[in-house]
């Protein structure tokens, strides 16, 4: 996995000092406790990169760390923080750099060992799905391995979901300049590679992305921003701009279970998960006397001066990126 520039930093810390706590507060639809965000309190989970709702168990999410940790995923009770369960992945050796995690169609599982930090040292990568289990507790289960290969020869990525009706397999690999969602086959094989083929632009440096539940939108997330698409039979079309909270290493999103939210999760021991009401999802009337306040729809002054200083730091960071980029 790339860490992100110093400047980078630089522009999350300016966003943070600059917007009030009730920004990030969650004032969407109601919904279960699971799924108002949450805190990672397990001490193993250091590097969350990867974060998808569970199927068979409301208000339960799952997650990995990034390399080193094993062949091992996490399921985290929403509602507190805690985890309920580790799974340990049998029959896929020793995973390399997990960044991704998803669940198709029949309640199973994807985790994506697809991150390659050298941009095309690693020929190929994995994809390992397992079935998610019925009981939650720390248990051991037999996982099918794919090889995956990309038409265009190696990359790094870190976003990879299945859709949630058809069960194909995407990625999006991750470019600075913006990357591409690539397309896997029908069914996945365990015999030779399965091969990979770019199908559409994503304009977006891209370290998570999430179909909704019934497979209509795409919502890409990357460190700072992210995109939101609909899904139209495979030929993503860009819709708005997705409101990623600021996090120092933000590098997981997954909708909740029933699609009225967006959670977002960052990398760090004990990290927050972030919920957000997805864009399709109701928004609630504001409240009596509320509306018409300038000041309740701006945000006041603070949050005024703090947008423009961020999107001061935003521009001078990609400014200095292309002058980066002409000198060399």
């Amino acid at each position: 996995m790339r860490r992100p520039s110093a400047v980078l930093a630089a522009v999350l810390l300016a966003g943070a000092c600059a917007l009030p706590a009730s920004a990030a507060e969650d004032t969407g639809s109601p919904s279960s406790a699971g799924d108002k965000g949450f805190t990672f309190s397990d001490p193993r989970i250091t590097e969350s990169s990867g974060l998808a709702a569970s199927h068979l168990h409301p208000g339960i999410y799952w997650t990995h760390n990034d390399s080193g940790d094993g062949p091992y995923i996490y399921a985290v009770d929403g509602a507190t923080g805690k985890t309920v369960a580790r799974v340990t992945l049998r029959g896929v050796g020793s995973p390399r750099d997990v960044e991704a995690i998803s669940i198709g169609p029949h309640d199973e599982i994807y985790v994506g060992d697809i991150g390659d930090n050298f941009d095309g040292r690693w020929p190929y990568v994995w994809i390992y799905r397992l079935p998610e289990p019925k009981v939650l507790k720390d248990q051991t289960i037999t996982a099918t391995q794919y090889v995956v290969k990309y038409s265009n020869g190696p990359r790094n990525a870190e976003s990879m979901m299945v859709h949630p009706k058809t069960g194909r397999v995407y990625i999006i690999d991750k470019k600075e300049d913006g990357g591409h969602l690539y397309e896997g086959p029908a069914t996945l094989s365990t015999t030779g590679a399965n091969i990979f083929k770019p199908i559409a632009p994503i304009d977006l440096w891209a370290t998570d992305a999430t179909f909704s539940p019934d497979g209509g939108h795409l919502a890409v997330r990357g460190y700072i921003g992210g995109i939101y698409y609909s899904w139209n039979d495979g030929h993503p079309e860009r819709t708005e701009m997705l409101d990623v909270p600021l996090q120092g290493q933000g590098e997981g999103i997954t909708y909740s279970a029933d699609g009225t939210k967006l959670l977002y999760s960052s990398e760090g021991a004990g990290s927050e998960v972030i919920a957000k009401d997805a864009p399709d999802s109701p928004k609630p009337s504001p409240a009596p006397g509320n509306g018409s306040s300038s000041s309740s729809m701006t945000g006041g002054p603070t949050v005024k001066w703090g947008a423009v200083a961020l999107v001061v730091v935003v521009v001078g960071l990609f400014g200095l990126g292309r002058l980066r980029r002409r000198d060399g």
